[in-house]
């Protein structure tokens, strides 16, 4: 099942038979999944000199997540998945638990170019947002832009097809009606030019099933995605977010952190509920060939077993590990190392996309 053709003019009312509209809703990262999906990394060109390095942390993200539910890889070929299955026999990951799809990819980033998984009851829906990599920094994109409607029709479930692009890195979710995100991205004219502000709230609030849309502003230095929320900020519970900020007046994030700080202090929930804040500390800067990388340790991931979170070498990697397992008392927090992963400009919340248990 399909919805209706898109129209370009928001005057007419394209949204009668929108997911909001049918009764699905996008639910939080910490309800139970069925699966996390994975493309599985091949593209050299997003980590020029070091994709051999990345597999040993990659195959411990996973064997990490696969602990507690299935883990479903897009692969290309045969011989792609023999090689993945080489390198996940390596850390003694549970093969039991890993599936392989032939999806072919253009690139890793399931957050973003995956199928986001909605839930009315016990059914099931998908929405195939438009991708195109990060406003065209990397085409070509055309292959992940078609991997969330292969899934739906393999899976036969409903399938949503807005004509916007969305990326599911720039979204976050309290799982009771509020999505946050940042202007940076969400109004960069690289996304979706055509549309206001206020349109683009339409599109959040009827697609993903929410009542309420919260905006920051920049994201960190080194984000090449113009600013994804999953680098700064990221709900826990209902009213509880955790939150970089930086502690180095002279780094070039600290204003922009403190300016984000600032306003989530200022926001309401739907309910007039002012927000828990738990403040998390940033590494130290990490560099590579002259670049600064987007380094952050709220690029965690809530699988059901655990809480994986990257880290990188760093004085900062414990204290961040504590607080983030303060804020999940009945998950395992792990720590992977995330230093040449980060080289990718993103790490293991990036890399995935929940599938939730119906």
């Amino acid at each position: 099942m399909s919805n209706f053709p898109p129209k370009k003019d928001l005057n007419i009312n394209q949204f009668d038979y929108s997911p909001k509209q049918q009764g699905y809703a996008f639910p939080a990262e910490w309800t139970k999944h069925e699966a996390t999906w994975l493309s599985w990394p091949h593209k050299e060109e997003s980590w020029p000199g070091k994709i051999e390095t990345i597999y040993e942390p990659y195959c411990q993200f996973i064997k990490a997540v696969a602990e507690g539910e299935k883990v479903r890889i897009n692969v290309k070929d045969e011989e792609m998945k023999a090689f993945a299955v080489s390198e996940l026999t390596k850390v003694d990951a549970d093969l039991s638990q890993i599936e392989f799809y032939f999806n072919e990819t253009n690139d890793a980033w399931c957050r973003d170019h995956g199928p986001a998984f909605l839930l009315k009851g016990n059914e099931k829906a998908v929405v195939d947002w438009g991708y195109n990599a990060w406003g065209g920094k990397y085409p070509p994109f055309d292959l992940d832009d078609v991997v969330p409607t292969k899934i739906a029709k393999h899976f036969n479930l409903s399938l949503f097809t807005p004509d916007i692009v969305m990326e599911g890195g720039s979204v976050e979710f309290n799982g009771a009606g509020t999505v946050l995100t940042t202007t940076a991205c969400l109004l960069n004219e690289n996304r979706n030019p055509h549309l206001t502000k206020a349109q683009i709230e339409q599109y959040l609030l009827e697609y993903y099933g929410q009542d309420q849309v919260l905006w920051l502003g920049d994201g960190i230095v080194g984000d090449d995605t113009d600013g994804h929320i999953d680098d700064i900020t990221r709900f826990v519970n209902e009213d509880t977010v955790l939150t970089v900020v930086e502690s180095n007046p002279l780094d070039e994030n600290y204003i922009l952190l403190q300016e984000n700080l600032e306003a989530l202090k200022a926001m309401k929930l739907k309910d007039g509920r002012a927000l828990n804040i738990v403040q998390l500390p940033m590494p130290s800067p990490v560099i590579h060939e002259d670049t600064r990388l987007p380094a952050s340790y709220a690029n965690f991931y809530i699988a059901n077993a655990a809480v994986i979170v990257p880290i990188f070498d760093d004085v900062n990697d414990q204290k961040a590990l504590a607080i983030i397992q303060g804020c999940f008392p009945d998950r395992k927090v792990i720590g992977i190392n995330s230093v040449d992963i980060i080289w990718g400009l993103g790490s293991f919340h990036c890399l995935s996309q929940q599938e939730p248990a119906v």
